[in-house]
């Protein structure tokens, strides 16, 4: 009996203890169970701490906001990732500037004192520059952009909705009766990241990815993370509103015909346009009247009433042509600032009320790379103005190259995305000082250099002329004595062609390679070679202008052209 007491009363004993490890143990799997396998874990999201952070289509963006309600300020470099990469901020001016086709608003540090199209446009919310970052009020960008936002005051998130986005809402459904039932918001996809959120019932948030299983969503505090399917009850589809565009006059014009441009060159003299004759088919003429001559964007005239006059009893638009006279250094200073940017802007819209101008076309060529965005940016500023005074803007552009002065600061795309057309100088193949004898623009390498724009930069094929070449290269090739073959040439006009052809009795053939009439003969023991532009060339052209769907054709010059080639340009476009 006492060793059965002894034995019983041990194992009664033993009995806690082992019962105490058995919760313990089970304890630590329901730890492992519900905060492990079933992912019961919960963490803050990684910017909370910050101030005001900003998210776009629920990511988080690098920089942060300043103020709140009306005083909200949001950063330059936030602006221009999410929003339009061409906003500026020129710190050593504190110029800030903001740019649409509509629109050009220009502001400064520090000051309510701005200007919304060359006019005054006083600021309740001055910009600011913190930490060398230019923080700009919440209405401009509104006014311009049309964005807007959800603030949370609690965690301070922004949520920042750009113009044009539809957004898709919805509430959580926690699919329960229980008033304390929750849905996890996970940190990742998948139920194995930790939670972030406990959803409540009826919860808003906006869709932005959607997924078989999970989507991406976040609520209007700034959380973001993955929610079961399951649990998601679309709402409402919400587009955010865009400033309105209204087509201007002279945009409705051009919307449904194509241009047929020819480039007048004035050198030292005015045209007689008593001599010019009819040009069938031509709807603009581009006279090379207007030159930036200085640093500080001083632009020289060369306008004339008379030929202005001219075209318009013909019925043809003048879309005056301004260059920067090609002089690199010139161009750099002159583009670097708001200031002389704006001097040249004003300059062309007082010649193109005084000479009553329909257009105005831009011709830079020769310019540093590194100055390409000023380039860019004066495209931009230019364009709302030109817009507001009823007047079409182009911009001349090269063929895509590795050329460093003539090809590389141009950013096409962007140049498209404003300028009402672009026109492609779809020429010099082979140049004046050339080393070798060739075509100044064979078809195939015509067809490649627009094609490269339209597929590369994504020009719309409305909006992309094609420039060809009424001109014609005769090569000499003369061989030394030790055997070198020297090359040089000279342009001639289409009718020069012509009597040459017919004084030495030569017989032109097709040359199928570069699609062109071909000669070749001997002078005074050199090599005269010569890729025609005539009727057959300018037909192939005026051919892949319409198989690509472009907004026309330009041509270099009136003065080198014939009747022949009126007849055969007036074809050029299609009816958009």
């Amino acid at each position: 009996m006492g060793r059965k007491s002894r034995y019983t009363r041990q194992k009664r004993r033993s009995f806690w203890p082992g019962f105490l490890g058995a919760c313990l143990i089970a304890g630590g799997a329901y730890w492992l169970i519900t905060n492990v396998w079933l992912n019961q874990a919960h963490e803050d999201p990684d910017w909370v701490g910050r101030s005001q952070p900003i998210f776009v289509d629920g990511q988080l963006m690098d920089g942060d906001a300043l103020g709140t309600g009306d005083q909200l300020k949001l950063p330059v470099d936030v602006l221009q990732e999410a929003i339009d990469a061409g906003i500026r901020y020129e710190s050593e001016s504190g110029d800030i500037i903001i740019a649409s086709p509509q629109r050009v608003l220009h502001m400064k540090d520090g000051s309510t004192q701005a200007e919304l199209n060359h006019k005054d446009y006083p600021m309740t919310v001055k910009p600011e520059v913190k930490d060398g970052e230019a923080y700009i009020p919440l209405k401009p960008l509104k006014e311009v952009y049309g964005i807007t936002v959800q603030e949370d005051s609690v965690t301070g998130a922004v949520l920042l909705m750009r113009g044009g986005d539809m957004i898709q809402y919805a509430e959580i459904d926690t699919l329960s009766s229980k008033a304390d039932k929750t849905v996890p918001l996970y940190k990742r996809g998948g139920e194995s990241s930790p939670i972030i959120a406990d959803m409540e019932k009826d919860a808003r948030v906006r869709v932005w990815q959607t997924g078989d299983k999970q989507s991406f969503v976040q609520l209007d505090n700034g959380y973001a993370g993955y929610v079961d399917n399951d649990y998601i009850v679309l709402t409402e589809k919400k587009k955010v509103d865009l400033p309105k565009y209204t087509l201007t006059a002279a945009e409705k014009k051009w919307q449904n015909k194509p241009v047929n441009l020819v480039w007048e060159a004035v050198y030292n003299r005015q045209p007689d346009v008593g001599s010019i004759g009819k040009m069938p088919g031509v709807n603009v003429v581009s006279p090379t009247w207007f030159h930036i001559t200085d640093g500080q964007g001083t632009v020289k005239s060369k306008g004339n009433q008379a030929y202005v006059n001219w075209a318009h009893r013909s019925g043809m638009e003048v879309w005056g042509l301004m260059d920067n006279s090609f002089d690199p250094d010139v161009t750099k200073e002159a583009v670097a600032s708001y200031e002389t940017r704006t001097h040249i802007i004003e300059q062309m819209l007082e010649y193109a009320q005084t000479y009553q101008l329909d257009g105005i076309n831009i011709d830079f060529e020769n310019v540093y790379t590194d100055d390409g965005p000023n380039i860019t940016q004066f495209v931009r500023e230019i364009k709302a103005m030109a817009r507001i005074h009823g007047l079409m803007l182009s911009i001349d552009v090269t063929p895509k190259s590795n050329s460093e002065m003539w090809s590389a600061f141009l950013d096409r795309r962007a140049l498209g995305s404003f300028a009402d057309y672009v026109i492609v100088m779809a020429y010099d193949e082979h140049w004046a000082a050339s080393p070798k004898a060739g075509s100044v623009a064979s078809l195939p390498w015509t067809e490649a250099s627009m094609r490269r724009i339209l597929e590369e930069d994504e020009v719309p094929s409305n909006k992309l002329i094609m420039a060809v070449p009424l001109y014609t290269r005769i090569w000499t090739e003369e061989t030394n004595d030790q055997g070198e073959v020297k090359v040089s040439s000279k342009a001639v006009g289409m009718n020069a062609i012509v009597e040459l052809i017919q004084e030495k009795k030569l017989k032109p053939e097709l040359d199928q390679a570069s699609g062109q009439n071909y000669v070749e003969y001997k002078e005074d023991g050199a090599t005269k070679k010569i890729w025609i532009e005539d009727a057959v060339s300018l037909q192939a052209r005026v051919d892949l202008i319409a198989s690509l769907k472009l907004g026309g054709v330009a041509a270099w010059n009136r003065s080198f052209a014939n009747a022949s080639a009126w007849e055969v340009l007036k074809q050029a476009g299609y009816q958009k």
